[in-house]
């Protein structure tokens, strides 16, 4: 195996992957947009270099992203015997996050945007700077030379709009709007892309966003939001847990909520957590106190318990976080 630096370049990951043939590549379990949209846009490349590509996840892709140009194509496996020339691990903290078997014995090169990752590669390359991984997939298919096809700036466009909760969050910057005209320029469609995942719903689906909001709770400051959906509850209105897919945005588009807890049952007592919020409310330092991560405004991680017990406990660190965050914008000077 080739030597390298702990912490390297896109450069590094360039030059590393055109003396190789051989890939596969993956993201996290339960993957989002972002892991979609990048692993796509980087198949796409490699296969215009001549490249072998495999696209492993443990898990399907959310219906909505169905439509959109490999997706269906993806294997969904929960382990690889031939890790080929090399793994390529988008937006994932640590390897066991894939939930994929058999990825440790490849030569991994681990791409991702969130703070908090293991540097479990043979190579990493890491951005904190990026608002989806899908900009540093972008970075690396013009650093190898590939021209931004129709079906690679589709791509990076689902990515990055998705992982930024469509322009909503803080880590959004110039360089996420110029990408964005680039993939405009390549024959991207905005309006299309948008319809096709956010005003794709199906009956079951818009049943169960009623019914979860309409069980929603408020502390007594009203600034954080409560809710919560079980197997039962899917079942009774027609629905999927994948249909929760972006319902746990939707509490915050009330002014005075200022953060989101959602409680998913994955089996008894055990509960995935996601957590979202505006400004400067950090949700991520929550997160990674039980093992897992993502970004400042929006964060995800696993506990096991009751939910009578979880939830008050999750509840006083995100009312932790809100004071925290009214306190440093109390002394911002005025005009700031």
């Amino acid at each position: 195996m080739t030597s390298v630096p702990e912490s390297c370049t896109r450069a590094d990951v360039a030059r590393e992957i055109l003396t190789r043939q051989r890939f596969v590549i993956t993201s996290h379990a339960r993957p989002d947009g972002d892991a979609i949209g990048s692993e796509l846009a980087l198949a796409y490349a490699l296969r215009a270099l001549g490249k072998d590509v495999r696209v492993v996840n443990r898990d399907p892709a959310p219906p909505p992203l169905m439509v959109f140009p490999g997706v269906p194509e993806i294997e969904v496996l929960p382990s690889v015997d031939d890790p080929g020339d090399a793994v390529i691990v988008m937006e994932c903290g640590d390897l066991p996050r894939t939930g994929v078997g058999g990825l440790d014995k490849g030569f991994v090169i681990n791409i991702d945007h969130h703070p908090g990752n293991t540097m479990y590669g043979a190579m990493n390359w890491i951005d904190l700077s990026a608002a989806a991984c899908g900009e540093m997939a972008y970075e690396l298919v013009r650093e190898l030379g590939v021209p931004l096809s129709f079906e690679i700036a589709t791509h990076v466009y689902v990515a990055i709009l998705t992982d930024t909760g469509s322009f909503h969050y803080s880590s959004i910057s110039p360089r996420t709007f110029e990408i964005c005209r680039l993939c405009m320029e390549a024959g991207v469609s905005p309006p299309y892309v948008a319809s096709s995942i956010f005003d794709s719903n199906n009956l079951g689906r818009l049943k169960l966003f009623g019914a979860v909001l309409s069980g929603m709770e408020l502390d007594p400051s009203g600034r954080l939001a409560t809710v919560f959906v079980d197997q039962a509850l899917a079942t009774r209105c027609g629905g999927t847990y994948e249909d929760t897919e972006g319902l746990v945005n939707l509490p915050l588009t009330v002014k005075e909520i200022q953060a989101v807890l959602f409680f998913k049952e994955n089996g008894p007592e055990d509960w995935r957590i996601s957590m979202r919020s505006k400004g400067t409310v950090d949700v991520n330092a929550i997160a990674k106190q039980f093992g897992g991560g993502g970004h400042k405004n929006a964060s995800g991680c696993s506990a096991k318990g009751r939910f009578a017990d979880l939830q008050p406990r999750f509840a006083e660190l995100l009312l932790a976080q809100i004071e925290r965050a009214s306190a440093g914008a109390a002394l911002e000077p005025a005009g700031h």
